[in-house]
């Protein structure tokens, strides 16, 4: 409960006149603690206190089921010229529904809107506000000290994308998609066991159409009611950061959807989006744009940033569909898109505040995440904004991705004709601090699933999958792997099915598990598979021209030789016998891991454990090893004294 001030605008105010200054300058970033619904005490008396933005209202007031919905009960009043509507309510209690009443002085017209500010909703198809308080006693403070110094270049970083109502579901409650509590009691368990750092939720923001998968947007305040109380999502993060688990959250400012209860048209008139729609409603979602010029937008929008690494202490956040953002003719054809003052393309506004986003959640919170979605070439995205860049942590590989499963996706017969799709992406790899990303996008609308995307028999698909996901571990650059890959599951992802777990009773899907468990433990224990991930110094080539035997092998670097690990692909179902590779140095090379292994459903051939490196030279090393290449398959080794 918060004390509140005594204002002259208002009987009660939780605003400061330095907040209104800040808030219409742009530059107040905390506005979920001044703006929507508090509950307060004043003088002994509890309610709570609105506040809301609606500059070209002539009349607000608050409905709600504590006054049977009566606009005419509970007026604010205006604070100022700020354009925000204030006002203090008795009545009202934690858990009251409520909605703001606005009448425009525009055009008259009347419309019930649900709070920007709100900490929760209704559940939906309901479109209410609730009131409620963000009262919560964490229990992560080790984890929330420790990542003040995370190092995200030189660490492991692998990530685990998720959509939270899929990934399992209550079979025995009418299959039910589960709460944040009863997700938090199988996914602990399972992330830390499979060797994922962080785990990354498809947006939770609330949304009104569940097949939006959240990505469409209008509680940018509230976790989707859905699942349970901000308080119950709370925990479930509590009890990731608890075991040593990072949350990332997906967060879409790029737009958001028209649906009347929202954020369009608010005071009635184009208050969060852009009036033109050449500039403010996007063709391919049919959703708003926000104004990103704007002010109060730019407030709005980076004290939702803030919001969630401050109230629900999420570790980053994956910025959606930023390259829509950063072009004026974003999938738009000539003539239906404004240039700028410049008579460029480039979204000028956009890119101001993306910049300012990066740099206010940098400085406040040290060792949290920004990665951004864009699929173009726009220079130094993941590079600081006082240097020109973005600012962004990290950039999802796109190029990596698309090259690599069409690569994946061709019969080994013809492999060798587009060699380059592997190793393309060397000449670009370090310009970014790249995320390579096989994404929920990847598994939808027909695109088939991972698995299904694999050509030949079912061995070899699930061969194919694996030598993929090796080929991924041994690449620069962090991972990010969407749910049901591990698995093999066979069919794509649907938003209102839970994965197919059962399949692992079947040894080829299990053995896939143990695959990305093993890799992912590789990846996490051995040095030379993170660090520099995103320097040069990290990676070399032994030979990526072998495209007759369509194989690969390169070495992963640390600071210490003796860390460095060799990787060895066959891209072929031939094995490749008395296949010579050299190796930097002497000594007994161990095989680390092998995806042709039985106990991964593989046909178990290898070199036998390892094997000692002769002075042979080869590849311009002063050592080579003699080896078996297993069918579809990828070798780690590492020298041994």
């Amino acid at each position: 409960m918060t004390d509140i001030k005594t204002s002259s605008a208002n009987s009660f105010t939780l605003l400061s006149e330095d907040d209104v200054y800040l808030f219409n300058e742009g530059n107040h970033f905390r506005l979920y603690d001044k703006l929507g619904a508090h509950l307060v005490s004043h003088n002994g008396e509890s309610g709570i206190y609105f506040a809301v933005w609606a500059p070209n209202a002539r009349q607000v007031s608050v409905i709600g089921d504590f006054n049977y919905w009566n606009n005419t009960a509970h007026f604010l009043a205006q604070r100022g010229n700020s354009g925000i509507w204030e006002g203090f309510i008795r009545e009202m209690n934690k858990g009251d529904l409520y909605k703001y009443h606005i009448v425009s002085q525009i055009d008259e017209s009347r419309v019930d809107k649900t709070d920007p500010f709100g900490f929760n909703f209704e559940i939906s198809p309901d479109t209410a506000s609730v009131a409620w308080d963000l009262d919560y006693e964490w229990n992560d403070t080790d984890w929330m000290s420790r990542r003040r110094d995370f190092d995200s270049a030189n660490a492991p970083v692998n990530v685990y994308e998720m959509h939270l109502g899929s990934w399992i579901r209550m079979a025995e409650d009418n299959n039910r998609h589960p709460t944040y509590r009863e997700i938090g009691d199988q996914l602990v368990d399972y992330l830390h066991r499979m060797g994922f750092t962080h785990v990354e939720f498809l947006p939770v923001m609330e949304h009104p159409f569940y097949g939006s998968w959240g990505y469409q947007t209008l509680g940018y305040f509230a976790p989707t009611s859905r699942y349970g109380t901000p308080q119950d999502f709370m925990h479930l993060i509590d009890r990731l950061h608890q075991a040593g688990i990072g949350v990332i959250l997906d967060w879409v400012p790029s737009h958001f959807p028209t649906d009347a209860h929202g954020l369009g048209l608010f005071d009635g008139t184009h208050l969060f989006e852009h009036e033109d729609p050449r500039k403010g409603f996007h063709p391919d979602w049919k959703s708003y744009i926000f104004n990103y010029g704007r002010n109060e937008i730019r407030s709005f929008l980076i004290s939702s940033a803030h919001f969630w690494l401050d109230k629900y202490h999420v570790d980053g956040l994956r910025v959606d569909a930023v390259a829509s953002m950063l072009y004026l003719d974003y999938s738009r054809p000539a003539g239906e898109w404004i240039p700028n003052i410049h008579g460029g393309r480039e979204n000028l506004e956009a890119i101001d505040f993306l910049r300012q986003l990066n740099k206010e959640v940098h400085q406040h919170y040290p060792g949290a995440l920004t990665i951004a979605e864009e699929s173009t070439s726009w220079p130094m995205v993941s590079r600081p904004e006082y240097v020109g860049g973005l600012g962004f942590s990290m950039k999802w590989d796109m190029g990596w991705m698309h090259d690599t499963l069409e690569y994946m996706s061709k019969d080994p017969v013809h492999r060798s004709y587009h060699h380059n799709k592997l190793n393309f992406r060397m000449i670009y790899a370090f310009s970014e601090n790249f995320m390579l990303p096989l994404s929920h996008d990847e598994v939808v609308h027909g695109k088939a699933s991972l698995i299904g995307k694999m050509p030949g028999d079912d061995w070899q698909k699930f061969a194919n999958l694996r030598l993929l996901y090796g080929y991924m571990t041994a690449q620069p650059g962090k991972k990010i792997f969407f749910m049901g890959g591990e698995i093999g599951q066979w069919k794509e992802w649907h938003h209102d099915e839970g994965l197919h777990w059962h399949l692992l009773d079947y040894p080829l899907h299990h053995g896939m598990q143990r695959w990305v468990e093993d890799m992912n433990r590789l990846y996490l224990t051995e040095p030379a598979m993170h660090e520099h991930d995103f320097d040069p110094s990290g990676f070399e080539w032994i030979d990526c021209n072998d495209n007759i035997h369509s194989t690969l092998s390169l070495v992963r670097k640390s600071g210490s030789e003796a860390d460095n690990i060799i990787a060895v692909f066959n891209y072929t179902p031939l094995p490749r016998y008395n296949y010579r590779v050299g190796v930097p140095s002497d000594g007994f090379w161990k095989e680390l891991i092998n995806s042709d292994a039985k106990i991964y459903g593989g046909s178990g051939q290898g070199s036998l454990g390892g094997m000692k490196a002769a002075p042979v030279p080869y590849h311009g090393h002063p050592f080579s090893l003699n080896l078996v290449l297993p069918p579809l398959g990828v070798v780690f080794f590492k020298r041994t004294d």
